[in-house]
């Protein structure tokens, strides 16, 4: 029964419910609500969908996260950082078919959900974390671009045809210089904007509300969108979603698994960071397998209630903590008060201005850029800093989709790297330290004559084993005297595959054709007992694995004793 309820933690949350939380809940639903109206529109806008989808995208997802989630806060919604990567499928898939873009995007959101199910129940949720900080920063500062260029068309008060962000600022210059602008539009955004950056400040004010509102109600008592051409976002359609399931075309299939993979990936990683931080805050453990599960959940259920990709938000999730929210109950609350709008009042927002909404995604994609943290990396290491330079100008000049895919093998190819070509050193015995010692570091430090201490500084794998044995060749090669013994300081190899254990036998018999012995110190015992299965223990024998460093050079000593070797200030050797 318990493993059953662990898939369902908010039904936990309400068994142990308290009263004295329930007015809380209620006012921060209340408050999240009137936030989570403009910007679902703003963002649906952005992604391409007419905004009533946005809300569609909040209402079903909301509630379905608020029984799979972990996290008793987080925020879920349609979000800034994902509406590049949807733009970027459906629209040059959809064909200007705005029934289509529908389709595609709440398909993106069903590949995305089942991605994160699936890799959640297979305990997956660790995969995010091999994308190292530059690499993140890299891609959601090109996609922060990106959803600003985006937008500059609808702040400007015109329309643009163009793909990708470097062809669209082309054509947004293009649109200005002809005088396209429509100078009412871009005052209304500017003063939206201003408004929003300025009361950003204050948690406490609800600053895209207050901008929203003031842009219509003066867009719609002046009447802007018949006198001066302000395009506005008109009626929304009365009602709540219907189940329905998104059909699109075989050749289509191929962009909605990438994009939805690539949703799938930048939100997972987004709302594992969010709610690492919130649990920390609230002294909660969340799992993230649980979290990939109810973030999956929330993207199905999307899907198919005529929704689209969402993540969690890290500019709402603080709006419900800040009006005092105390379980999942807040985004029930919320998501009743937008359904309730749907069905009572659907003329409410007719008069928005879009120049208002674009502001409201530009407020989003300037909070997405980070800087300040690239500066201390550049300052710390530049190889990292100009590897986040190399995904941001991926994203902004390939496009979202190709842009993440570079991030991706970029990522990879870092992880690789320090197994590829790990460090090693030959050890000896260094004045005044006690234990033995890269001898690259301690210049003084001496080697026992015919003995080579080896320390190789990372597992043994297919991809370093040809590696490690010409390393070890290597030190034997540059050994000061005849080499009798080659002693492996094994202690950071951490695991051995097939093909290392091959390629350790291969050095074996290699140094034992210059009656070389290959023996190993400080070997962890899993690794050891795949040695064994391996057949390497026979091959060499159970007496060259020592316990440590020092037993395996005493044993050397009393086998030669015609070595002559006085240790340093005649101590004993540890």
């Amino acid at each position: 029964m318990h493993h059953w309820t662990s898939w369902l933690p908010g039904l936990n949350t309400l068994r142990r419910y308290q009263a004295a939380w329930f007015p809380h809940d209620i006012v921060a639903g209340l408050v999240l609500a009137t936030m989570l109206v403009p910007v679902g529109i703003a963002y649906a806008e952005a992604s391409g969908l007419p905004g009533i989808y946005g809300l569609y995208a909040t209402i079903i997802p909301l509630l379905v996260y608020a029984l799979f989630g972990p996290s008793r806060i987080l925020v879920l919604g349609p979000d800034s950082a994902l509406a590049a990567i949807i733009l970027g499928v459906v629209v040059p898939l959809s064909g200007g078919d705005p029934m289509r873009v529908v389709a595609l995007a709440a398909m993106m959101a069903i590949v995305s959900g089942t991605i994160c199910i699936v890799a959640g129940v297979a305990r997956l949720g660790f995969l995010t974390e091999l994308l190292s900080k530059p690499i993140r920063y890299g891609y959601m500062n090109g996609i922060a671009l990106t959803v600003l260029i985006s937008q500059l068309p609808k702040l400007f008060g015109f329309s643009i045809e163009s793909d990708g962000p470097l062809r669209s600022l082309w054509a947004i210059g293009g649109a200005i210089l002809d005088g396209k602008t429509n100078w009412v539009a871009l005052g209304i955004g500017l003063a939206t904007l201003a408004v929003i950056l300025l009361l950003a400040r204050n948690k406490r004010l609800p600053s895209i509300l207050i901008a929203v509102v003031a842009a219509t109600v003066v867009t719609g008592v002046l009447d802007l969108g018949a006198r001066y051409g302000v395009t506005v976002l008109g009626s929304l359609p009365q009602g709540l979603p219907g189940f329905a399931i998104p059909w699109i075309g075989y050749g289509d299939i191929v962009q909605v698994l990438i994009g939805g993979g690539a949703v799938a990936l930048v939100s997972f990683a987004d709302t594992s960071v969010l709610s690492r931080a919130y649990a920390g805050r609230l002294g909660d453990r969340v799992d993230p397998n649980q979290e990939m599960v109810g973030l999956g959940a929330a993207n199905l259920a999307a899907g198919f209630f005529q929704g689209f990709p969402i993540s969690s938000s890290g500019s709402r999730t603080p709006v419900a903590e800040a009006a005092g929210a105390r379980t999942q109950l807040t985004s029930v609350i919320g998501a009743l008060a937008i359904a309730l709008l749907l069905l009572m009042a659907p003329n409410l927002l007719r008069h928005l201005p879009n120049a208002a909404l674009a502001a409201v995604v530009i407020a989003a994609a300037l909070g997405l850029f980070e800087f300040s943290d690239l500066r201390r990396i550049y300052a710390i290491q530049q190889w990292e800093f100009w590897l986040s330079v190399v995904c941001f100008v991926g994203v902004a000049v390939l496009g979202v989709i190709p842009g993440i895919g570079l991030a991706i093998v970029i990522a990879i190819v870092e992880f690789l790297w320090d197994g590829w070509r790990p460090h090693s050193a030959v050890l000896g015995r260094a004045s005044g330290v006690k234990g033995y010692h890269d001898i690259t570091r301690y210049p003084d430090a001496r080697q026992i004559p015919g003995l080579v201490l080896f320390r190789w500084d990372a597992p043994l794998f297919f991809a370093n084993a040809e590696f490690f044995k010409e390393r070890a060749l290597d030190a034997v090669a540059k050994s000061p005297t005849p080499v009798r013994w080659l002693v492996v300081a094994a202690e950071p190899v951490t695991s051995v595959d097939v093909t290392a254990g091959d390629i350790l036998a291969e050095l074996d018999e290699a140094l034992q054709a210059r009656k070389i012995e290959l023996c190993f110190a400080e070997l962890k015992d899993p690794v050891r007992d795949k040695l064994k299965k391996f057949g390497l223990l026979a091959q060499l024998g159970e007496n060259n694995f020592f316990p440590t460093i020092g037993v395996a050079v005493s044993r050397y000593l009393e086998i030669n004793a015609d070595v002559t070797w006085e240790d340093w200030e005649d101590r004993a050797i540890s």
